[in-house]
């Protein structure tokens, strides 16, 4: 627990004075009755996206609720998991003013929108095994640092940070702790989630675009302390999740079983490009992974990503990120994918 925050110091003025745009379907909230809909100047004739959805998502939060087995009330559902960042940077930070600390190499989304809201990001470098340097972290930190933000799983490195670490700065920060755990579905830590009640500055931040497969359809969601969520909502736009990403994300959200199939699949697929990998003499090094994809050091990466280009595999070189020099991430995709993967790099390595 961190007995020092306030969340009052820490929200911008302006937005502690909002109050939130009321829409029409903030209103009036069904009964369950049949009623004739007049009142939000929709078209009225039905085609099952006529009207607007609804502004809090009720029924999507509810299944989440039970299943992640939080209160709906802690939850904020955005136009992927980008959108949600990005309410939190205009909630808490003031542009010109404050800072944040990301800990590159991690999800270059952290600096775009610090760079949008005219906020300073403040870079803390990870250590050589990829984990965060405490010391160095804390040291950034004044008066003015509202939110540091873990990638954990981390994006592009793979690994999960330490326990002992993220609980050392939840303690010693008196701003936002924001974990990002976009890849949490494919690793066997357990998820911050459940610590939420234990600190009131942790905000996680999750996605259906990853283990779900729901990439397209662009959901994000972040659990937080009710007073948090309830400061995001004041600014969010009043139907920022519609009517279609609502339903199929609430019929995949029905189907966990076939979800966690595919989950085990592409883990133990991981496992199978990481061996066969492993035996190839251009891989200098890969990284352990509790993610769906493997970081992996390589002879000339920006040759082999051109050459893998060139036979129809599309990879990501990650050479320019910190500490990732010649490295090359390959995501696990299908049985069949990884195979041709395999095939086309033993192809190069002849």
């Amino acid at each position: 627990m961190n007995s020092s925050f306030n969340l009052e110091k820490l929200v911008r003025p302006n937005v502690l004075k909002m109050k939130p745009y009321s829409s029409a379907r903030d209103e009036y909230k069904t009964d369950g009755r049949k009623m004739t809909f007049l009142d939000a100047n929709e078209n009225p004739f039905e085609n099952g996206v006529n009207r607007y959805p609804d502004p809090q998502q009720g029924k999507l939060k509810a299944v989440l609720a039970s299943q992640k087995g939080v209160s709906a009330s802690k939850i904020l559902l955005g136009n992927g998991s980008d959108e949600v960042l990005d309410l939190i940077f205009r909630a808490f930070c003031r542009p010109q003013v404050d800072n944040v600390i990301t800990l590159p190499p991690t999800y270059g989304m952290y600096k775009v929108l610090a760079g949008l809201n005219e906020i300073e990001d403040r870079e803390v470098v990870l250590k050589s095994n990829f984990q965060p340097d405490l010391a160095a972290i804390l040291e950034q930190v004044d008066e003015h640092t509202k939110i540091i933000f873990l990638c954990s799983p981390n994006n592009p490195t793979g690994n999960s940070f330490s326990e002992a670490s993220v609980e050392k700065i939840l303690k010693n920060f008196n701003g936002l702790v924001v974990i990002d755990e976009a890849y949490i579905d494919f690793s066997a830590e357990e998820s911050w989630l459940q610590r939420l009640e234990g600190f009131p500055n942790l905000v996680i931040t999750q996605t259906l675009s990853k283990a779900y497969g729901l990439a397209g359809i662009r959901l994000g969601i972040c659990y937080a302390s009710e007073e948090i969520i309830n400061l995001l909502n004041k600014i969010k736009p009043p139907y920022n999740v519609n009517e279609l990403t609502q339903q199929r994300a609430l019929d995949r959200l029905s189907k966990p079983e076939e979800v966690n199939r595919e989950v085990q699949l592409i883990l133990q697929e991981r496992e199978l490009l990481q061996d066969n990998l492993s035996k190839m003499a251009f891989v200098k090094e890969i990284f352990p992974s509790d993610a769906n994809f493997l970081l992996v050091r390589v002879e000339d990466a920006t040759a082999k990503y051109r050459q893998l280009l060139e036979a129809g595999v599309v990879v990501r070189n990650r050479s320019s990120q910190q500490l990732c020099e010649n490295t090359l991430r390959f995501t696990v995709g299908t049985p069949e994918e990884n195979q041709e993967l395999l095939k086309k790099l033993r192809q190069l390595e002849a």
